[in-house]
């Protein structure tokens, strides 16, 4: 004897409410869904509007603030350069072509102190990074005090130009100076660290290397912590010393970080002022009697103050400008090269 299912009864109904529509087999019931009200036309167009604008608008301050102080004072230099202007008349321009840029390439003044500015900048920088780079990797592996020596070495950073300056020209003072009190003790008598070229120069690349090695060996501190430990160890149980570490392994992790060292260190170089400046005292302006110590920051200054001539003094201004971006080329090459030799091996 078959037996009928038996139906289950459905949920109850209110009175007077329509019944749902019977299920039928193998066919799904429609699911009643909540509307949601459009969004107005105007109300979708500044939604896309914002989400599109935003971004510009939170870095417009800093354009703005680079075009008022930045593009605009090098537009005008530029012009300025073309032009003969006094520093009492500077609404009154007489235009001179290229004229200032002929006179500089004659002035012999002018590749002084250009000859001046590279050898500062070599026989400052290339110490400072290298001191820099040593101090940097004593300070990576752990030691005593290794935070307070960290602290130390940023120290002459944060010292002011004019109060490093006036100390070192205590030490280098000719008559009484503490440096050259040391030098007659191992047999070298009295350099005159002022009126002589090289020592002049020698004199102020101290002063720079000083201040600003402790900051690059900071850089080069964090750079060296973002180098994996794993290649240390692996190089330690081949049998790799310290040297072989820090010049396979360490070197060639920071090589992005030492670039940008060398470049920023080569832009401070080529504008040069405050030391040579405070160095010289009385004849800071002119770099010494025979312009030994002037850089290319120093005869922009006596061309443009001293002497007034507005004019002159931005064609050196420009003149610097196209020399770091020459420098700047010279370097990306040099950085682009190995990547081009690993890739072409």
């Amino acid at each position: 004897m078959s037996r009928s299912p038996t139906a289950r009864p459905g949920p109850p109904t209110r009175p007077g409410a329509v019944p749902p529509p019977p299920a039928t087999p193998g066919r799904k019931t429609p699911v009643a869904t909540t509307a949601t009200p459009a969004r107005p036309a105007w109300r979708s167009r500044l939604y896309r509007l914002d989400l599109k604008a935003s971004p510009y608008a939170f870095i417009a301050p800093f354009f703005l603030c680079f075009a008022a102080f930045g593009l605009f004072p090098l537009i005008w230099t530029g012009w300025l350069s073309l032009h003969y202007v006094d520093l009492l008349k500077p609404d009154v321009l007489e235009w001179k072509g290229l004229d200032n840029y002929t006179r500089l390439w004659s002035n012999d003044q002018f590749w002084t102190a250009l000859r001046n500015t590279f050898t500062i900048g070599v026989i400052s920088t290339v110490p400072q990074l290298l001191m820099a780079l040593g101090l940097a990797h004593l300070l990576n592996y752990r030691m005593r005090a290794r935070g307070f020596f960290r602290v130390a070495i940023l120290a002459p950073y944060a010292t002011s130009i004019a109060a490093a300056t006036l100390v070192f020209v205590q030490l280098f003072n000719p008559d009484y100076g503490f440096i050259n009190w040391v030098l007659d003790a191992v047999g070298i008598h009295h350099t005159n660290w002022y009126a002589d070229t090289w020592p002049s120069q020698i004199a102020i690349s101290t002063i720079v290397a000083w201040r600003w090695t402790g900051y690059n060996a900071l850089i080069y501190l964090a750079a060296m912590q973002a180098v994996p430990k794993d290649l240390y160890e692996a190089a330690s149980l081949d049998g790799a010393n310290r040297w072989q570490q820090f010049t396979r392994i360490t070197v060639p992790s920071i090589r992005p970080t030492i670039l940008f060292t060398v470049i920023v260190s080569t832009i401070g170089a080529t504008q040069l002022f405050g030391e040579p400046l405070l160095f010289g005292g009385g004849v800071g302006v002119s770099g010494g009697s025979a312009h030994q110590f002037q850089t290319l920051s120093l005869y922009m200054y006596e061309l443009g103050w001293p002497s007034r001539q507005l004019g002159r003094a931005s064609a050196v201004a420009w003149t610097m400008l196209l020399i770091l971006l020459l420098i700047g080329l010279v370097q990306f090459l040099i950085a682009r090269y190995p990547k081009r030799h690993e890739s072409g091996a």
